[in-house]
């Protein structure tokens, strides 16, 4: 009886549970139906855009009875698909995510140069600081200590110890996390006051690794292919969605050899950042914010197949009992309004599970810590004074799936949304198919005139006196026919009437209104390959002019994408990367987040080419021992987007190469000198050690065998062999 009434008691608890936790559910599907009605305009926005897009006329276009032509002419997809290319051609040219880290300028934490000095002597536990004041002794030729000296530590001058410390926690200090790798190398805070001085940029080192590692992350999670999905859809809808990094365990395939030399597959989990967009149909924002940063929550809605929702089983924090018995109630996915418009819907569902999809809504936001209590979740204990949590639940009907703290420090929302041209006064943008529907509908009518005139036109109408024709001939028209008249009937019977041609005047009303497409969205026609010689295009000159301004419209969108994308996921992936990443690569310090655009591009292939000029410059022997050459290769190779650490040697290794090439000049230069005289013979004299008769002093002109030597004899010479007698009839 005993266990039976434990039993009845536990499952009592577990009813009122789920009791609670359908609160939770029916608390995040009341935000999500605000949301959904909330944007009704926006879809409809979204609707006419993809149709104009696809080349399909909207449901509000309505045709006459008489209207023959349903012809749509796609401008909007060649501007789309123009726009979409020169997006991509310019944030992926160079063939890297666009995003860099560098240091700040006056970093905090880490030092901005380092430099190892050999002066310096070791002193115990300290180092002994040369000295402005410090004198050479000529005769040790090391450095003496004047009597104005003090030790290191001593108080006042700026450099005491605290108590317990020594100098290599100094050393620690400044250099932050690269303090273990440069351990024992003695180095020294500051620029190195002389070029001959190794000099190392702690800061630096940390931003370009850390830039690296972005990189790697990015890459590794299929970034660039996310992004330009992401850019796609903000180009036709007006608004991207990307979201990340989230934590994803990655299952790496190691394979190990164990006692008998055979291999055995041994895998790890390891946690990565990853990378994924959302479609804008499944993006649901809070309805009163204007941008990312002012939402209180967001809902991604998920349509999820069987083996889908399945697999939320392996992931970590997912309600596994929630999961199983959602599979085992079936689908309850509902078809929206706007999917079948867009082909997406289970319209051909017949009952079978296999067609169907499973509805989860992932909620990021902020829930009062009551409700959260009586869901069954665990309050950690640093939030116990908090009133509200930011918390990530996924739930689908009265089943909360997932329920946990935000884990991101500091807060924030996995979400980044960018829009092609920003509207102020709305979370969502405005994409190209909207700034030009009107140019775009007025366009598909004037081509549809256009044809119906030309069916007219282009075709002969008859108008027949039947009364003048013998009954029961047939009406139709080919060449030789024969119409047989009544016997006595005056006038023509059959006469061909002929519309007038007004095609012209509606192509030409088509025409303006595509160059009002241009004007609308800021993609002039030539930029995508018009065809046909404009004014302006039959110059080089003038179509770098067209081109040049045609640009702007892009940088444009550029900054947007570098502002409310770029940069913000930037520091995301720094944000994740100090608090989850488990690797030793020493990335911590003072740095700021770039987003490298169209701008960042161009000022990399100016910045290379102004250290090349630079470099040139310093070829000056009166300018070279003020400039420090390794620094200046290593920027002028950062800027070529080549690793300075692959392809530059350090000044240990670039001296010892010196020498040996220094080595090979000499071997040369001697190997090109003329062998000594052995019998003491002065050299020749002449040019080039030649005979006097090939020195240039030949009177011959025959150069003694060497062509192009000597001078010729003019008449009257001795040796001039030529005649000198006048010829008759000269006086």
């Amino acid at each position: 009886m005993d266990e039976e009434k434990d039993i009845q008691e536990k499952s009592v608890e577990e009813i009122a549970r789920e009791q609670e936790a359908s609160k939770l559910s029916g608390y995040i599907y009341q935000k999500f139906f605000d949301c959904e009605t909330s944007r009704r305009s926006d879809e409809d926005r979204w609707l006419e855009a993809y149709h104009n897009y696809r080349g399909k006329y909207y449901k509000d276009v309505k045709f006459r009875d008489h209207e023959k032509s349903r012809v749509f002419v796609k401008v909007t997809k060649t501007k789309v698909l123009a726009a979409y290319g020169q997006i991509t051609d310019v944030l992926f040219s160079a063939n890297k995510f666009p995003i860099s880290v560098e240091e700040t300028r006056i970093p905090e934490g880490v030092a901005t140069f380092a430099h190892l000095n050999p002066l310096k002597e070791q002193l115990g536990d300290g180092l002994q600081q040369p000295s402005p004041n410090m004198e050479m002794d000529t005769m040790s030729e090391t450095p003496a200590p004047t009597p104005d000296i003090a030790p290191l530590g001593f108080e006042g001058d700026g450099n005491t110890l605290e108590p317990g410390s020594t100098f290599q926690d100094m050393e620690e200090k400044f250099l932050s996390s690269l303090s273990e790798e440069y351990k024992g190398a003695d180095l020294e805070e500051g620029p190195a006051p002389l070029p001959e001085m190794p000099q190392i940029k702690p800061g630096q080192i940390a931003a370009r690794r850390m830039e690296r590692l972005i990189h790697d992350e990015i890459e590794e999670s299929h970034g660039g292919t996310e992004l330009r999905n992401s850019i796609f859809e903000s180009v036709l809808l007006g608004t991207g969605i990307i979201k990340g990094p989230f934590t994803f365990n990655k299952t790496l395939h190691n394979y190990d050899r164990d006692e008998d030399g055979k291999r055995v597959y041994n895998p790890q989990t390891v946690k990565v950042p990853r990378l994924e967009y959302v479609s804008l149909w499944d993006f649901y924002p809070d309805p009163s914010a204007k941008s990312i940063e002012e939402c209180e929550f967001t809902i991604q809605r998920h349509k999820f197949n069987r083996n889908q929702l399945r697999n939320l089983l392996n992931r970590p924090f997912f309600n596994k009992k929630a999961i199983l018995e959602t599979l085992q109630d079936g689908p309850n996915y509902e078809d929206r309004s706007y999917e079948s418009s867009l082909d997406i819907g289970d319209d051909d569902y017949d009952g079978n599970d296999s067609h169907s999809r499973f509805e989860v809504l992932e909620y990021w936001g902020i829930v009062d810590k009551t409700t959260l209590e009586t869901s069954g979740m665990i309050i950690p204990e640093e939030f116990t004074e908090e009133d509200e949590l930011q918390i990530n639940a996924w739930v689908t009907n009265n089943r909360v799936l997932r329920l946990v703290v935000n884990p991101f420090k500091p807060y924030r929302l996995p979400y980044h949304a960018f829009p092609y041209e920003r509207n102020p006064y709305s979370f969502f943008g405005i994409g190209v198919p909207e700034n030009m529907a009107d140019a775009q509908a007025i366009m598909n009518g004037h081509a549809r005139m256009a044809i119906d005139n030309l069916a007219l036109s282009g075709s002969l109408v008859f108008d027949i006196d039947e009364s003048a024709l013998v009954a029961g001939q047939s009406m139709d028209v080919y060449p030789g026919k024969i119409f047989r008249r009544q016997a006595g009937m005056p006038g023509q019977a059959v006469h061909g009437l002929k519309f007038p041609n007004t095609a012209t005047e509606n192509m030409m009303m088509f025409d303006k209104f595509r160059q009002l497409a241009d004007e609308s969205t800021g993609i002039p026609s030539y930029s995508h390959g018009q065809t046909g010689v404009q004014s302006m295009t039959r110059t080089a000159s003038g179509m770098s002019m067209l081109l040049s301004a045609a640009n702007l419209n892009v940088k444009t969108v550029i900054k947007n994408i570098d502002d409310y994308l770029l940069r913000p996921l930037g520091e995301s992936f720094f944000q994740w990367n100090m608090q989850f990443y488990e690797g030793d690569l020493n990335i911590e310090g003072d740095l700021e987040i770039k987003a490298t655009g169209t701008s960042s591009l161009m000022q990399k292939e100016v910045r290379s080419q102004r250290l090349t000029m630079f470099l040139q410059t310093v070829q000056n022997p009166a300018i070279a021992p003020f400039v420090k050459i390794s620094e200046i290769i290593k920027e002028l190779a950062y800027s070529l987007d080549l690793d300075p650490d692959e392809v530059i040697n350090d000044p240990a290794a670039a001296e010892i190469y010196a020498k040996i090439i220094g080595l090979q000049n000499n071997a040369q230069q001697q190997g090109n000198q003329e062998p000594p005289n052995p019998d003491g013979q002065p050299p020749m004299e002449g040019a080039q050690g030649l005979p006097p008769e090939a020195s240039g002093t030949d009177s011959k002109g025959t150069g003694n065998g060497t062509i192009g030597t000597g001078n010729v004899s003019q008449p009257g010479e001795m040796e001039f062999t030529g005649t000198t007698d006048t010829p008759p009839g000269i006086n």
